[in-house]
């Protein structure tokens, strides 16, 4: 049977109904709140055959352990992540240019959900991380999200380092993000098959990491400021891909 999870927060839910993907068994919703986005959601979760309970707010404070969930909480099947099996699966119905988020090591939900709603943003194909030392597809990261993990895969690998070689055997290259680095974000060709590495808070891109990078760039900064936030800076170099790709 598939593991089942809590998601909380309206942008979440509504994602993952939205999916009608049968894999939303239970909607919680708070009895006080009459809005129209409740309601909505409500509506849809009543249309695919979802419990919906309506209940005092400490339910929803418990099922959460106190997280700002909106008035909406939901069971959630098959919530956790995609492993390397699926990448070729999702390669495959990638099309001709593919771009892939690489994150090294991320430790804060906050980041990760922050990433992934960015990256559904960016229309990015999947989100890879490693399995040790980095958080996972936790509630918390996927509220963070604002629905973005319901969108993009979430592929957790054991090593990443190989998992990097076979995708570049496979015609990806890949770019990472380092502070430090000579060349420009701006100077670097980003319209092919494209990995987008970062590192994790403080301590950046692992030394395994660096080495199968084929370019390392920089964002220019000011020189007041040292650095962005990983969630900021994945947003920055995902975007100019975006902005290469439309010209």
């Amino acid at each position: 049977m598939s593991k089942t999870d809590h998601i909380h927060g309206i942008n979440p839910v509504e994602a993952a109904l939205l999916a009608r993907d049968g894999r939303v068994l239970h909607l919680w919703l708070d009895q006080r709140r009459q809005d129209r986005r409740i309601g909505a959601l409500e509506v849809m979760a009543r249309e695919q055959g979802v419990a919906v309970e309506d209940v005092p707010k400490k339910t929803l404070d418990g099922l959460t352990r106190g997280a700002n969930h909106q008035g909406v909480v939901a069971r959630y099947r098959g919530g956790s992540a995609a492993t390397e099996s699926d990448l070729d699966r999702i390669l495959e119905a990638a099309g001709k240019a593919p771009i892939l988020l690489v994150l090294d090591g991320v430790q804060d939900p906050h980041n990760l959900g922050a990433c992934l709603r960015t990256a559904a943003a960016a229309g990015v194909n999947a989100v890879i991380a490693p399995k040790d030392n980095a958080v996972g597809l936790t509630p918390i990261a996927r509220k963070a999200a604002s629905g973005g993990a319901e969108i993009v895969p979430f592929i957790q690998v054991t090593n990443l380092a190989r998992t990097l070689d076979r995708l570049k055997q496979a015609g990806f290259w890949v770019v990472g993000a380092v502070g430090e680095a000579d060349r420009s974000l701006y100077e670097v060709d980003l319209k092919g098959p494209l990995i987008v590495a970062m590192g994790a808070e403080g301590s950046g891109l692992r030394r395994l990491t660096r080495e199968r990078c084929d370019f390392l760039a920089a964002i220019p900064m000011a020189a007041s400021m040292e650095s962005l936030n990983v969630s900021a800076a994945t947003a920055v170099i995902l975007f100019e891909a975006v902005r290469q790709r439309l010209t």
